[in-house]
């Protein structure tokens, strides 16, 4: 009974938090889509039970997106600016080449174990690697190009991760940013907290940025998928 309460609180949280659409209608979405593992399902549990503000977790639904995401780019090197708990890395993790390799990157000391846990009870364990610090000095030091690029970090500094990455992002590669309409702020005039500001700014500096092409899906909390040209 335990358990069935604590899914039900779960889906109604992440339904008022940020989500769009109506609760039964992301339940039969989440029923008819193929299910998280084990350790994803104990990552989204352990989150929600024992870490600060959970909904910044990928979750069900859209780490599924980010899976097939990755499982269709195939990607050699994987760059990830935000990891908190884990569970975005693994999900993205999941189609990496053969031999390829996903850097995450996160300021919260506090989650860094936690995370290189996760990590190493799965089955990427040797692919992924993790740095602490801040994302703006470690990435202009790292010498490699990417394939894909993931962004769910601060919001303020959106636009600044976008073009440290998109130099180092080989052609055809893709950047996909997470949050990017902001539990439905960014159209809301009387909203322009510093967050909505920065996103509402970072998304119109991508549809006109002629050096990439731009798609916004309305899945959980927004995803914006980039495609360098």
């Amino acid at each position: 009974m335990c358990s069935k309460r604590f899914i039900l609180s779960l889906s109604l949280n992440k339904y008022i938090a940020m989500n769009f659409l109506e609760p039964e209608i992301e339940q039969y979405a989440e029923a008819h889509t193929t299910p998280e593992s084990p350790l994803l399902a104990k990552i989204t549990r352990d989150t929600y039970l024992e870490v600060l503000q959970p909904r910044m977790l990928s979750g069900h639904l859209q780490g599924r997106v980010l899976s097939m995401l990755s499982k269709m780019i195939r990607p050699n090197a994987i760059l990830e600016i935000g990891t908190y708990t884990g569970y975005s890395a693994l999900c993205l993790a999941e189609g990496l080449s053969e031999h390829g390799s996903l850097l995450t990157i996160d300021k919260n000391i506090e989650l860094y174990d936690r995370a290189n846990g996760y990590f190493a009870d799965s089955e990427f364990n040797s692919s992924i690697k993790m740095l602490h610090g801040n994302a703006l000095s470690i990435v202009p030091e790292l010498d490699q190009k990417w394939d894909l690029v993931f962004i769910d970090a601060d919001k303020e500094n959106y636009q600044k991760y976008y073009d440290l990455t998109l130099p180092n992002l080989n052609d055809g590669g893709y950047i996909i940013a997470d949050n990017v309409l902001w539990s439905g702020k960014v159209i809301d005039a009387r909203e322009n907290d510093v967050d909505t500001t920065a996103l509402r700014l970072f998304n119109k500096y991508l549809i006109d940025d002629d050096r990439v092409e731009v798609l916004m899906l309305p899945v959980r909390d927004g995803l914006t998928v980039v495609r360098k040209k």
